[in-house]
């Protein structure tokens, strides 16, 4: 129950000191200049404290975002399962959080006063004039959010996340650049000849099995299995396992790469060293170049291998599956290249139901 004591000050002044006990919680107290503040604070506490409300208020004032993100960045990113790459880029974000407002306490760190430090790292110029896109700004945002969300749900930091209610920028629909079979067999052709080793292969695996750049050239011999026809991906960017079926001519590719496989590395594709994967990037600019193909990167064979998906009648469960994605967002941007053959399922559909 709370109880107000009325004091007077030295000089005359009048003052209202409020204490709230509730068995079982500290003892609570505040000091006001007028009783019907004191009496307004005194239900509000009590009723917070028996609704488990109160505490993670004070826990809000007692830490800093910078305590946040430190905690965070020592205690549950190196855990995320993911790439060592995105580990890095996460933490880079989380830091540029903490140089804006790692001195405010998290209660202090409002919806509006994120939506302000968002459009500023939105409108400054990098150091090639350009500004940071839309995506780019989200995945600071979830960076963020991601981190409070631990705090509200593990820690009882806070009472809630406030990047919740951040507008997200809107982001333009995704990219969808992929190859037409005549760009297609040039580029293969342009790979073979190129002389950049394992060039043609890592295309090929691109192509057959819509993995990204990283995942194919961060494989390792044992994440090769030829009797099942599969690839086991350890690290993806979702930070789940995933499998990549292995099938016609990438199998066969794969089977003549295991006769000249060195033994001094594990890496499928080594650098000289055998220490770190190798680097194509130089070769396949020059084969890009060499096939006459323009606005072209290597993320694009990902795409072009869930275009061929669409256009073949996987369905967008099935395309989503294979890339790895969790939902059927990212997917839904190859859905008009599956068009003919939605059209067939409906034409089933009809003809069985209407005869």
């Amino acid at each position: 129950m709370a109880t107000i004591e009325k004091r007077t000050t030295g000089d005359g002044a009048t003052t209202y000191r409020v204490k709230v006990r509730l068995k079982g919680f500290p003892v609570q107290s505040a000091t006001f200049e007028r009783i019907t503040d004191a009496k307004k604070w005194a239900g509000q506490t009590e009723a917070a404290i028996r609704e488990g409300r109160h505490f993670k208020t004070v826990e809000a004032k007692r830490h800093t975002l910078g305590e946040l993100i430190d905690r965070y960045s020592r205690d549950v990113l190196p855990t995320k399962g993911r790439n060592s790459r995105f580990a890095d880029v996460q933490e880079s974000q989380l830091v540029w959080w903490k140089e804006q407002l790692g001195a405010y306490t998290l209660a202090d760190v409002t919806p509006a006063l994120i939506a302000e430090q968002r459009d500023a790292l939105a409108n400054a110029p990098l150091g090639n004039g350009k500004r940071r896109s839309p995506a780019t700004v989200n995945r600071y945002l979830a960076a963020l959010s991601h981190a409070f969300t631990v705090a509200v749900k593990e820690w009882g930091w806070l009472e809630d996340n406030p990047v919740r209610k951040v507008t997200r920028p809107r982001e333009p629909r995704g990219r969808v650049r992929y190859l037409s079979n005549k760009e297609r067999q040039a580029l293969l052709t342009a790979c073979a000849d190129n002389g950049s080793e394992f060039l043609y292969l890592v295309v090929v695996l691109a192509l057959s099995t819509g993995a990204r750049h990283g995942e194919i050239m961060g494989l390792k011999w044992d994440d090769v299995d030829f009797q099942r026809g599969v690839i086991t991906l350890h690290e993806t960017k979702n930070g789940e396992r995933r499998l990549l079926p292995l099938a016609g001519h990438a199998l066969a590719l794969m089977r003549d790469h295991t006769k000249v496989r060195r033994i001094d590395t594990e890496l499928v594709f080594p650098n000289r060293k055998g220490d770190k994967p190798a680097d194509i990037r130089t070769g396949f600019e020059n084969a890009l170049e060499q096939a006459g193909i323009k606005d072209f990167r290597f993320h694009d064979l990902r795409h072009s291998a869930a275009s061929y998906l669409a256009m073949n009648g996987a369905s967008l469960a099935e395309i989503a599956e294979v890339l790895g994605h969790k939902t059927l967002q990212m997917v839904k941007r190859y859905a008009h290249l599956s068009e003919a053959h939605t059209s067939k399922v409906v034409a089933a559909m009809n003809e069985r139901i209407f005869g």
